[in-house]
């Protein structure tokens, strides 16, 4: 057994010196491992194997002269061959560096400089109660926008275009959310169909940048490509969070997956595995990183870490996080090691981490668990708010019990029964109506079904139960007034989002009513039906605008973007943060919040600082016309300021007094008031 004359192995991964470079893999219950430096663009290229002859607490390491930038390279370990305890090691395997910097589309790391030149770069540093988040992914977002350079298209340089930048900042966007850029690998099933992994999340590299998400072609250019798609967002005053999956990886299950890396170094350190070495299916993907262990921990840390300080990214959004929180007894424990780790440290605990509090194993779901300073979406915002806007207002027209307001007024308002404990308040909670899982949202308004055909998997992927309806015809229609029906849907679903407490995220194409078909579940769909379709019909311009008319209502209005829950309770000066009024004007009462046949509800938002205006949310959820008396007395003044009966945002006029108003059927009007005196 070769031993060590370092007391401690250098850095994990492979680090230029003035000689040559230093490399260290984790690997600990390997008898051997080898380097392997590939001088050819191929897996057919010459190599020179150097095995590593020191070791030190399960790491292998060595220095080896040399080695300069563009140098490709792999790895050979060897080790017991048991499946019953978890070993399934194979000398001749290929490996890849876990710590590897640049991924070819071989799946050869290539050593890299990563220099670039950061000069005037700021992070927006935007806080959560100011910040806007567009879920996208670059290929979709860019494939086919007619001002995006053809080469450019479906690249890091496509998302940092101007007419892209301008895209966002038009919408009120501060911060995109990247679905997984990490190099990948697609599945064997999708690629044995001619197909591949669309959104990403099957991993094969936590510190590289997918290739073909670049236009540049060589390895420091495409690291270079994603540092500059970084410096433009900043500079435009857009921060950039990835999309990060560390709960499993590309190798998926050892019978029947592939050895890629981890699995080849040492399956029983990298993966939760049982009794009898078999892996633990937390993720539904086949294996399960095991965050129990401190060489995985420090790896996803390095990562995160990596992300940030090299590549100036502004946070995270954790897939399946509830997977990395799972302690010794596979429970979750919101004080598990990583998530302490990741909490406390300097650097990481300063952006912006968001949390998918789920997985599908036992007791998977966790909305709510997660302690600060994490966020998390927010399901129960997303079910809740399609429930009120479609399968209630379906029910109607069928006289089927409905829910009522109380669900609704609770979402509007923060969730604060989700999000009180540990003092996290509403912008711990990240609304969505829709995202890249799932309908979007002109689809929630058009499809009853899943249409998911195309997937090659019988229909029977993606979810069933969408809380969407189609407004009587299933799929595209030709009947305006189903038009103009679905169109108000998606105007009430965007302007509940967007008028909510809590961070809202928009899923990118649902500003102009992207379709995907009734598939709702395209993760392997790299084509025209995930690509948007820039050119816009009338209807789809006039989206777009209301959607940016309620991001400027939200900044313009701070009673919006509150950091702590609305509690009702007068303040010193007599002004209440919050007040609830039925259609009559008066105070919404008990009776009324538990019939669930209530269909009108009005929110009446005050801050204790006479300066700022106070808003009135008036919500009608059925469908007939109502007549509405605003609260207040004959000396109340309200300005309208969004009706989303109006297809365009109209322009505000002043309306005085509690006189009537009448509250078209499905329609959410917002009118501006002063703060009492």
């Amino acid at each position: 057994m070769p031993q060590s004359s370092r007391e401690l192995p250098p850095a994990p991964g492979m680090r230029l010196t003035d000689v040559g470079a230093e490399f260290s893999v984790y690997a600990g219950h390997a008898d051997a491992v080898s380097l392997l430096l590939i001088d050819g663009p191929d897996h057919g290229a010459p190599r020179r194997e150097i095995p590593l002859t020191e070791r030190a607490h399960g790491w292998w390491f060595g220095t080896i002269p040399g080695v300069r930038a563009g140098q490709r390279y792999a790895l050979r370990s060897d080790g017991p061959r048991d499946a019953g305890a978890g070993h399934h090691y194979n000398p001749d395997a290929l490996l890849l560096d876990p710590y590897a910097r640049a991924i070819d589309n071989q799946g050869i790391a290539t050593v890299v400089t990563g220099d670039f030149d950061w000069s005037g770069d700021v992070h927006p540093q935007r806080r959560w109660s100011d910040t806007v988040i567009y879920e996208a992914h670059v290929r979709g977002l860019t494939m086919r926008h007619p001002g995006v350079p053809a080469h450019l298209r479906g690249t890091f340089a496509g998302v940092a275009h101007p007419v892209v930048i301008e895209h966002l900042r038009s919408l009120g966007v501060t911060a995109i959310e990247l679905l997984p850029i990490h190099a990948l690998m697609s599945e064997s099933m999708l690629v044995a169909k001619g197909m591949g992994n669309y959104w990403g999340y099957n991993s094969l590299g936590f510190f590289a940048p997918e290739p073909r998400y670049a236009a540049a072609r060589d390895a420091e250019g495409i690291l270079a490509e994603f540092k500059g798609m970084v410096k433009l967002l900043h500079q435009a005053g857009i921060e950039v969070l990835l999309d990060v999956v560390y709960n499993h990886t590309a190798e998926q299950g050892s019978r029947g997956g592939h050895t890629l890396s981890w699995r080849g170094l040492d399956n029983r350190a990298y993966y939760r595995l049982d009794a009898g070495g078999r892996e633990v299916d937390f993720t539904g993907c086949g294996n399960t990183l095991d965050l129990r262990h401190p060489v995985v921990v420090r790896q996803v840390l390095d990562s995160l870490r990596y992300w940030v300080q090299e590549c100036h990214v502004d946070g995270f959004r954790f897939d399946l996080a509830v997977a990395l929180g799972r302690g010794r007894d596979d429970a979750f424990d919101p004080d598990h090691a990583f998530l302490v780790a990741l909490r406390s440290d300097p650097i990481l605990a300063t952006t912006k981490l968001i949390a998918e509090p789920w997985d599908v194993g036992p007791f998977g779901w966790r909305t709510g668990a997660f302690p600060p300073p994490f966020a998390e979406w927010n399901d129960r915002y997303r079910d809740d708010v399609r429930t009120f806007w479609l399968t209630d207002v379906a029910a109607q027209f069928g006289n089927h019990q409905r829910h009522g307001v109380r669900d609704l007024a609770t979402r509007l308002a923060g969730s604060a029964d989700f999000f009180a404990p540990h003092d996290r308040g509403p912008l711990a909670s990240v609304n969505f109506v829709a995202a890249h899982d799932g309908f979007t949202l002109a689809d929630l308004t058009a499809y009853n079904e899943k249409h998911n055909e195309s997937n090659g998997e019988g229909n029977r992927d993606g979810s069933s139960h969408n809380r969407s309806w189609n407004h009587g015809v299933e799929g595209p229609s030709d009947d305006q007034n189903v038009l103009d029906w679905r169109r108000r849907a998606m105007r009430n679903l965007l302007g509940t989002l967007l008028l909510s407490q809590g961070v809202p995220m928009i899923n990118a194409g649902d500003e102009f009513g992207r379709s995907q078909h009734g598939n709702n579940n395209p993760y392997c769909q790299d084509n025209e039906l995930t690509w948007f379709n820039w050119q816009h019909k009338p209807w789809q311009q006039a989206l777009m605008a209301t959607t940016a008319h309620l991001t400027s209502l939200r900044r313009q209005f701070p009673v919006l973007r509150q950091r702590h829950f609305l509690t009702g309770a007068e303040s010193s000066g007599g002004v209440r943060d919050v007040a609830w009024y039925g259609a009559d004007g008066l105070p919404m009462s008990a009776a009324a919040w538990d019939n669930s046949a209530t269909s009108v509800l009005q929110m009446l938002l005050h801050s204790t600082d006479p300066q700022e205006t106070g808003l009135l949310l008036v919500v009608n959820g059925g469908i007939n016309e109502r007549t509405v008396t605003l609260p207040g007395g004959s000396d109340a003044a309200y300005e309208l300021l969004w009706n989303s009966a109006d297809e365009w945002p109209g322009e505000p006029g002043p309306r005085r007094g509690p006189s009537p108003i009448a509250l078209a059927p499905t329609t959410i009007q917002v009118w501006g008031c002063p703060t009492p005196a």
